[in-house]
């Protein structure tokens, strides 16, 4: 049987594999699992940007539902013709967060009066994540992104993914501290749910981490009940903030929310250079992802044309985010590519009905509030499964390779320990000798380049791609077998996808595939 066959309908490891269609209710209970894999990135993003420009509690709540609804929308954009079509989340990216604070920091170095000056921070900063936005959508659609394929082999790919999944290692475990109890609890209901129990259940193979979630829920609710968890601990259930939500609010969906920036202002113009540093390192990242997505699904490899489309759409996506002013851009999910390794599940149908509940749900106050009660233990247990399984999934990568080969262990091991070691040397909020890069004035267009290399090394699958590519595309001593090249070439064409393709069209509507 040959391995095309072996990845079919008739057997495989994936349940509902990408072209698949479960019936919708299904569906739409499998897609919500997805977004709350997801959910803590997602309201973190918005505290750190609303914390860094004094945002008010309240509105602080709005720029959160803002950012779910903007998921919704970028996600159905990377579904439709329009993106690649991958089964993966859009949502919000860390790879903006240094940019994004060299850009308030220009605002307040303004010193505005007689405005709210959080207001304008976020008006400049929505602006740069459009005017960046462009490019990407210019150097998507061309296909000028997509030519990067042809220097990407196994040997990069590996390491870059794998760094995706490790690049939080420093909140799994800190967050899990909150409360060992609850986050033990949970990361045990993990593995044994999907594991041990998905073997002989159905239920538990589809939906281990919706399981997992409410099994640590529960456990937070248990505990805050009877008084063994105190108010003042990250894993105490606040349900006041559920009774205190709106049951409706359209605001989430308002373009300029926040008041219409002024073009004309030269911080607004510095910053959307040194947004394209984020830029960078969020298209890094994608591709990344594109290949994990499709290697954990068992797809073909990703084509140039659909690397193309996809980055194309997620440069639509952050003008969307930009237009709704999230104070922040949208990329591909890494935490949802983790789910689908661990549900099994990889339906397209699935991320569309979980798009549309993302509409949906920030327009419904009490039941977003209710999402926003799940305990920082919970999320950090969630944290340690799901990137834990991504790192795996990188290194899966390098069973294409010939690891017997010294230059190839080589390249692999200088690019992990570099995307692991060079952020932590350029980040201060990882160390305190970090050596910050500012080679001019505040504004200044010097200094700008200082931003964008900061924000470039202080990212670490960029650092890990960069060095991996470099040295794999010019070191001699492999041939193009031995790098895992042949074995990509052959399966990364579009015939191979039109062959998938009508083998998902041929499933009935609600087939799963034996697994």
């Amino acid at each position: 049987m040959s391995e095309q066959e072996e990845n079919g309908t008739k057997s495989g490891w994936i349940l509902y594999p990408i072209g698949s269609k479960p019936k919708w209710p299904l569906a739409a209970l499998l897609g919500l699992q997805q977004y709350l894999t997801m959910f803590g990135a997602t309201v973190l993003i918005p505290f750190i940007i609303g914390g860094a420009i004094g945002m008010p509690p309240d509105k602080l709540a709005l720029l959160i539902s803002t950012m779910f609804f903007a998921s919704g929308i970028c996600t159905l954009i990377q579904q439709s013709p329009l993106g690649n079509r991958l089964p993966i989340i859009q949502g919000g990216t860390f790879s903006f967060l240094g940019p994004a604070f060299a850009i308030i920091g220009m605002v307040a170095g303004k010193k505005l009066t007689g405005v709210d000056v959080w207001q304008i921070q976020l008006q400049e900063l929505a602006a740069a994540v459009m005017i960046a936005s462009l490019v990407e959508i210019i150097l998507g659609y061309t296909g000028v992104l997509g030519k990067i394929k042809n220097i990407i082999s196994p040997i990069v790919i590996g390491p870059t993914i794998a760094m995706i999944g490790l690049a939080l290692y420093s909140i799994g475990a800190p967050w899990m501290a909150a409360n060992w109890y609850i986050s033990m609890i949970t990361i045990i209901a993990l593995i044994v749910y999907s594991q041990v129990f998905s073997i002989k259940s159905k239920v538990f193979m589809m939906f281990p981490v919706l399981l997992a979630i409410i099994t640590g829920w529960l456990a937070a609710l248990f505990g805050t009940v009877t008084g063994m968890i105190s108010p003042d601990s990250a894993a105490y259930l606040k349900t006041d903030l559920i009774a205190s939500a709106s049951w409706f609010s359209f605001a989430p969906m308002m373009p300029f929310k926040w008041g219409f920036p002024d073009f004309s202002s030269a911080t607004l113009w510095a910053g959307a250079v040194a947004m394209l540093a984020g830029y960078l390192a969020s298209m890094v990242e994608s591709i990344g992802d594109y290949y994990a997505c499709a290697r954990i699904s068992e797809a073909p490899v990703p084509t140039e044309r659909m690397i193309s489309r996809g980055l194309g759409a997620e440069g639509l996506g952050c003008l969307v985010a930009g237009i709704l002013q999230t104070g922040n851009g949208t990329t591909s999910y890494s935490e949802n590519i983790g789910s689908i390794g661990l549900t099994r599940v990889a339906s397209r149908r699935v991320i569309i009905a979980g798009a549309i509940l993302m509409l949906i749900v920030p327009i419904c106050g009490k039941f977003g509030a209710s999402l926003a009660t799940i305990p920082k233990p919970v999320v950090g247990a969630m944290f340690v499964g799901l990137f834990g399984m991504i790192a795996s999934v990188g290194l899966s990568n390098l069973q294409l390779v010939n690891l017997n080969n010294s230059r190839n262990l080589f390249i692999v091991g200088l690019a992990f320990f570099c995307g692991l070691s060079v952020p932590y040397h350029f980040n201060p909020m990882l160390s305190a000798a970090a050596v910050p890069i500012a080679w001019g004035a505040a504004g200044s267009f010097v200094n700008t380049l200082g931003n964008i290399c900061q924000a470039l090394l202080t990212t670490g699958m960029f650092v890990t791609a960069i060095v991996a590519i470099i040295l794999d595309n010019f070191l001699p001593g492999a041939t193009k077998a031995e790098r895992g090249l042949e074995a990509w070439e052959k399966d990364a064409t579009e015939e191979a996808w039109i062959a998938a393709e009508k083998e998902w069209d041929s499933m009935e509507e609600g087939q799963a595939r034996v697994v």
